[in-house]
């Protein structure tokens, strides 16, 4: 491993921001490289840390001040311990001068997104762009370190951080992560009186990576009731740990489950919350295969909001228990299919699910794919396969 900095997919989106809005709004889970990133790309520009009490202070006793005080603007670090910011950088916008024709650029980070999307949606709807950094994709990890087998890529996951230590020091990251989202994120966002329960929830969830989530089934198994296993859920996605992958429904004569699917953003942490240390452990786990599927269903998710475009994501499964793990949609309606497998031998039957959705949607469907962990490569519009590992060759050829 080394120190390097890792290149971001999310870089050209956010440089051409500013030439049509004044504001970005950089979201994100912890650690995700935020900071690094905007550091890096904005260097000519003050950087200021609301987690730093004095300079929170500053703000809150003269904001336009503190926002005025730099010509050229300034980037803003969780934002979302102040985020009334918004407001006052609505009025700043709708008043500003264009000195020589350059606007000042305000470059605003947070790690909650529920607080802080909130106000930005809010108060700064038009003025700013908002994009979201995720973990790194399979793609930026290649970038750095090509030659890092399957079970280092999940147990890793995709916080640039881990990458630059050791097995020791990944779990030690990985504990020290999850305690302070419990001890700082969590308890500014709910009120939670047995801190027990919610280990157990979310472990819980964890463990349900890739199957279905019924809020009912986790309230007998936590021992609380259904509204707070949905509250908990809402706050995980709005922390950035966890997202449901809804299901597909269309007119199509099929008694269809309505339930959405548990994925983690990051597999590393997910595979952790499951007491997976090493990668011995992981190569006999009876889920390394639905935290494989995890890690494709994310570089999916980060392909879109690197693009700073919307994600149609969706699975099918009907009562008949007949599945597609992924289900793309494009801007003309057409579905592009995905069946992934933690295999590396390819078999013929891998397809069956996206041939009978072939045979139900017909010409609906635009693609049917098999992205696995095997060596062999064979992209065309229909019964490809592909290693995962060179999933952006099958988006430049199916994804509109």
């Amino acid at each position: 491993m080394n120190n390097h900095l890792i290149n971001r997919e999310l870089l050209s989106s956010i440089q051409s921001a500013f030439d049509y809005f004044s504001v970005l709004t950089l979201t994100g889970p912890r650690q995700s490289g935020k900071t690094t990133l905007c550091r890096k790309l904005f260097a000519d520009l003050p950087y200021y840390n609301f987690e730093d009490m004095a300079t929170l202070s500053a703000f809150q006793q003269d904001p336009k001040s503190f926002l005025m005080k730099h010509d050229d603007g300034m980037i803003i670090d969780e934002a979302q311990r102040f985020p009334e910011i918004f407001s006052y950088l609505q009025v700043l916008v709708d008043e500003q001068n264009f000195n020589e024709g350059k606007r000042r650029r305000y470059i605003v980070t947070g790690s909650a997104n529920f607080s802080l999307m909130q106000q930005a949606t809010q108060s700064m709807a038009g003025r700013t762009a908002v994009m979201t950094l995720l973990p790194l994709s399979t793609q930026e990890i290649n970038s750095e370190f090509p030659d890092v087998d399957t079970d280092t890529r999940i147990l890793r996951g995709g916080y640039p951080a881990i990458w630059n230590t050791d097995e020791k020091g990944r779990n030690l990251m990985f504990g020290n992560y999850y305690t302070t989202y419990v001890e700082r994120d969590l308890r500014s966002l709910i009120n939670i009186k047995d801190l027990t329960q919610f280990n157990t929830f979310i472990r819980l969830c964890a463990g349900r990576i890739g199957s279905e989530c019924n809020a009912s089934v986790l309230s007998v198994e936590v021992g609380v009731s259904v509204p707070t296993i949905q509250s908990w859920l809402s706050i995980l996605e709005a922390s950035y740990i966890i997202y449901r992958l809804h299901p597909y429904h269309a007119n199509i004569g099929k008694r269809l489950t309505k339930t959405p699917k548990l994925y983690f953003y990051d597999t590393g942490l997910a595979a952790w919350l499951m007491g997976i240390r090493s990668e011995e452990q992981l190569s006999l786990h009876p889920q390394r295969g639905n935290l494989f599927e995890n890690m494709i269903i994310n570089d999916f998710q980060k392909y879109f909001y690197n693009k700073s475009e919307r994600a149609d994501l969706f699975f099918y499964r009907d009562k008949g228990q007949r599945e597609v793990d992924l289900l793309q949609v494009n801007p003309d309606g057409r579905i592009n299919t995905y069946e992934i497998k933690s295999s590396k031998t390819y078999r013929p039957e891998f397809f069956e699910g996206m041939h009978y959705l072939q045979n139900l949607l017909k010409e609906r469907i635009a693609s049917t794919t098999l992205l696995y962990d095997g060596n062999q490569d064979f992209i065309q519009q229909y019964d490809s396969f592909c290693n995962y590992r060179n999933l952006q060759n099958v988006i430049k050829e199916f994804i509109v």
